[in-house]
């Protein structure tokens, strides 16, 4: 069997993997990294936080994502029956970037996916992580390569000085060495679709994600994600329970879900159904630790809470600076606390994030973002948190998130 050896290992090329892999080339460290599939691939979570653009830019990709024509983001509008209520992300607490783009994942992830090729990265696409060693001093990794070639089928390893996993919902390390937990959160599942939307010139913000309640029950959910080409991404969220009450293929059930939102049915009266529709059942997840002896998990390989407000993409970002910064720390022969300076950070925002979606699903959210004479100190509060800003410290609805919520939840439920 063959062996390699590599400084810094990541499995996956997506969003996680390939930030990690340009902040750590301009470390001047050598990456390697494995990906299962072929990029460009299909993947959802399309509506990025302007936080993400920071760690873009850290990463030297700000500029191809910039120039791959992207459709413009500035905020966030929410409809609830007859109720409407928008967050512009310029209009915000903390400072930094109010914009960013709402993307088809495929297109995106390549983009970054060769930027981090271009600064010196390795990547190999379909490559399989077999199997995981951590017995020795550093991680030893058994890689199948089931690219078309001369190698194909071949079975190699790489020993690497550290290893990051970037797999997603993949969850390669945390399946290989049993470290997923149950999720806090009921199952819930999604079902989604990309369409031509056929919406006339100015039917709504196209330069917004809209999020729509069902008129009956606030724990149900749609997004639509409009894209620069006039398509957008649709979906919708419930738990899997009443997702198991609508019959058909996936894109008949969708339609029917949406069906019975009035103002998305209006809305996309005229679009064009012609991708199949796909399902997520229970995609929650958890794990007993976000690193161990050699390495550490990033973005959804390690958690991931909720699409509701499209924190995914920041934390696998936020996930791949800490690590980075760990790494070159270490690299400087700084002793590093991973679970100090990786895990315990990364999950303060996190906590943030969740807190606000347990409100969202509980239905205390939905009354405070739709008050109808609201504080316009804590809307840029909320604002900030809704844009990514999940670590900053200095805004109270991060610093104590869950007791100030419950207190505006209380105020305005009267």
């Amino acid at each position: 069997m063959r062996h390699e050896t590599a400084d810094i290992l990541i499995i996956g090329a997506g969003p996680a993997g390939a930030v990690a892999a340009g902040l750590l080339r301009k470390q001047g460290r050598e990456v390697l990294i494995l990906e299962r599939e072929q990029f460009p691939r299909f993947s959802i979570g399309e509506s990025l936080l302007p936080q993400s653009m920071q760690f873009i830019e850290a990463a030297g990709m700000l500029q191809d994502v910039v120039e791959a024509g992207f459709q413009y983001k500035n905020g966030a509008a929410f409809v609830r029956g007859d109720q409407r209520t928008f967050f512009d992300f310029r209009d915000k607490f903390s400072p930094g970037w109010g914009t960013t783009y709402q993307v088809q994942r495929a297109d995106f992830d390549k983009v970054l996916a060769d930027a981090a090729e271009r600064a010196g990265a390795r990547v190999r696409y379909r490559h399989e992580v077999m199997a995981v060693d951590l017995n020795g001093g550093s991680p030893i990794v058994t890689v199948r390569d089931n690219s078309v070639g001369a190698t194909q089928g071949e079975v190699y390893r790489v020993q690497a000085r550290f290893l990051l996993d970037a797999s997603g919902f993949g969850r390669i390390l945390p399946r290989l060495l049993k470290l997923e937990t149950p999720s806090r959160f009921p199952a819930r599942g999604a079902i989604f679709t990309h369409v031509a939307d056929g919406t006339a010139p100015g039917s709504w913000d196209r330069n917004k994600i809209l999020i729509s309640v069902h008129p009956e029950h606030c724990d149900i959910w749609y997004w639509t994600i409009p894209f620069s080409n006039g398509r957008c991404s649709l979906g919708v969220v419930a738990e899997t329970q009443v997702l198991e009450r609508y019959a058909g293929t996936e894109t008949e059930r969708l339609k029917a879900i949406v069906a019975e939102e009035p103002g998305l049915r209006a809305l996309l009266a005229n679009a064009t159904w012609d991708t199949p529709a796909r399902s997520i059942i229970g995609y929650s997840a958890n794990v007993s630790s976000l690193w161990g002896p050699g390495f550490a998990l990033l973005g959804n390989a390690g958690e991931f809470l909720d699409p509701v407000f499209s924190s995914g993409v920041t934390i696998a970002f936020k996930s791949a600076h800490l690590a980075a910064t760990c790494l070159e720390r270490q690299a400087r022969g700084e002793a590093v606390d991973w679970q100090a300076d990786y895990a315990d950070p990364l999950r303060r925002g996190v906590d943030t994030f969740r807190a606000f979606v347990e409100s969202w699903y509980a239905g205390g959210f939905q009354n405070i973002i739709f008050h109808p004479t609201p504080s316009p100190d804590i809307r840029r509060m909320i604002s900030a948190i809704l844009a990514g800003y999940a670590w900053d410290r200095s805004n109270p609805y991060v610093a104590d998130t869950k007791r100030r919520l419950a207190v505006l939840e209380e105020l305005c439920s009267r």
